[in-house]
């Protein structure tokens, strides 16, 4: 498991700048002026400082940018990073310059210089996860990286303020170790059991084996998998830091990888189906978060783990499948196995927990992806209310999130001939219609939210805060929902 970059956070010391190894960052408002700090360093390189925040390059840089000085003369430093960010900056500016700091860490660490910026927390957060690199499957590792320090005005208020955002970048670093592992190494035995690890923070965890599955009547997620030798499985994981309060349930889809069965995907990007398990990832990893902070709620987390292959007893297109509830699903495509898998996991997390509200995550359609591109997930809700939360915590974490439409007109195209749904309802909105698929397996009395994050679990290219790869993104997004409206004291 890889584990973010230490943290400390530290009161100026001008004199210690000059000895300090490794790469050492400093802010440069939009003006080019350069703090306290900035000037000692100014002065340590003979001016080479200011000569390049004064070029014509730097200021080309968009906010959050950063330029590099090498192998400054007169400090002990490898390198001085200048990072352009003015005083009074978004969270996703600030992290993004973080982002820039965290690129630089290597093995000899890094020297922050965030004088009294009041984003340094953010800056900090940026940084540790910008500076996640996955390597468990190279067989030649990557050297440590070392740690970063942070030289702020209050130290102590600072490091208050980026604790629990700094242990949320453990639980987003959980979700992309497991996003980014092959399909051959996260089985759905092997996923089950690094969430039964999870038992030492604190966190109740069980597993439901298939006959579990038959016994309670999950024949939609059942039959996914079924081609399988992976067994499919259910994972139930319990934080219960909130007393009797009824839960909050968060639903993962967990394939781990996804052929499209017999309605088989085009074989370019395929090896990128080892990401279908996003959502559960995503799930795992607010758990994770949750339990290590030891928040002040109760939250349950169930992901459904199946793998979507080919053999001869793979579900066929016309099959009829039952779902818990007891609907009947017409198969029309068996590259529509998400919402298969979510509708048996949502209808038992609202049998068993009578959640206070429930969100899923998945990456369900690639018509997300031409609806919102790789920048928001897309939010669907039947509640304005928990929809508005869910949003406004995604606006303060600087995930991107845009809430999409629903209703009746959209769900027409899910009517079966033979069946009580099909589980496509055609090429038009197809994110929409998947979501109201979904929509037949909520509740009328339970607030729900469901998030596609299909355009955003996985980038081709880094990211402000993240490398080429999974991307974790929704952890701090839930992590903060829970803090903020359903964390008690």
């Amino acid at each position: 498991m890889t584990d973010p970059v230490s943290v400390t956070f530290h009161a100026i010391d001008l004199e210690a700048i000059a000895t300090a190894t490794g790469h050492i960052a400093v802010l440069v408002d939009a003006e080019g002026k350069l703090d306290q700090a900035g000037r000692r360093v100014n002065k340590l390189t003979r001016g080479a400082l200011l000569r390049l925040v004064e070029s014509e390059g730097f200021g080309a840089l968009k906010t959050g940018d950063a330029a590099t000085l090498t192998m400054p003369v007169g400090m002990a430093a490898e390198a001085v990073v200048a990072v352009k960010l003015a005083r009074k900056c978004s969270t996703g500016e600030a992290r993004k310059a973080g982002g820039a700091v965290g690129k630089s860490i290597g093995k000899g660490g890094a020297l922050l210089l965030a004088g009294g910026h009041r984003a340094a927390a953010d800056i900090a957060l940026g940084a540790a996860l910008r500076a996640y690199e996955f390597d468990a499957q190279k067989s030649k590792k990557s050297d440590p990286k070392g740690g970063l320090q942070v030289m702020c005005s209050d130290p102590d208020a600072t490091a208050a303020i980026a604790a629990p955002h700094l242990t949320a970048a453990a639980g987003v670093f959980f979700t992309r170790d497991l996003v980014n592992e092959p399909a051959n190494v996260l089985t759905t035995d092997a996923f089950a059991a690094r969430l039964e690890a999870m038992r030492d923070l604190g966190l109740k965890v069980e597993v439901l084996e298939e006959a579990d599955l038959e016994k309670l009547g999950m024949g939609a997620l059942l039959a996914v998998g079924m081609a399988s030798v992976m067994p499919s499985k259910v994972v139930v994981m319990q934080w219960q830091g909130g007393g009797d309060e009824a839960p909050l349930a968060l639903v993962g889809k967990g394939v781990v990888f996804d052929t499209g069965g017999i309605s088989i995907k085009p074989a370019g990007g395929m090896e990128e189906m080892t990401m279908d398990m996003g959502g559960a990832g995503v799930v795992s990893g607010v758990m994770r978060s949750l339990a290590l902070r030891k928040a002040k709620a109760n939250v349950v987390g169930l992901v459904g783990l199946v793998e979507n292959t080919i053999a001869g007893n793979a579900q066929r297109p016309g099959d009829v499948v039952t779902t818990m509830k007891g609907d009947t699903i017409e198969v029309i495509n068996t590259d529509a196995e998400g919402r298969m898998v979510l509708c048996d996991v949502m209808w038992y997390a609202q049998e068993r927990f009578k959640p206070v509200g429930m969100i899923d995550l998945a990456t369900l359609t690639g018509a997300i992806i031409i609806a919102l591109g790789h920048e928001n997930a897309g939010i669907f809700s039947n509640d304005d209310e928990l929809c508005g939360a869910l949003l406004k915590s995604a606006g303060a974490e600087a995930e991107g999130a845009w809430r999409m439409p629903m209703g009746a007109a959209y769900a027409e195209g899910l009517k079966s001939r033979i069946a009580d749904a099909k589980n496509v309802g055609g090429r038009p909105a197809g994110s929409i219609t998947a979501a109201e698929f979904l929509k037949r397996f909520v509740k009328d009395d339970t607030p729900w939210c469901h998030i596609d994050i299909a355009g955003v679990a996985l980038k081709s290219g880094d990211s402000d805060t993240a490398p080429k790869g999974a991307t974790g993104w929704g952890v701090l997004t839930l992590d903060r929902l829970v803090k903020d409206r359903f964390e008690k004291g």
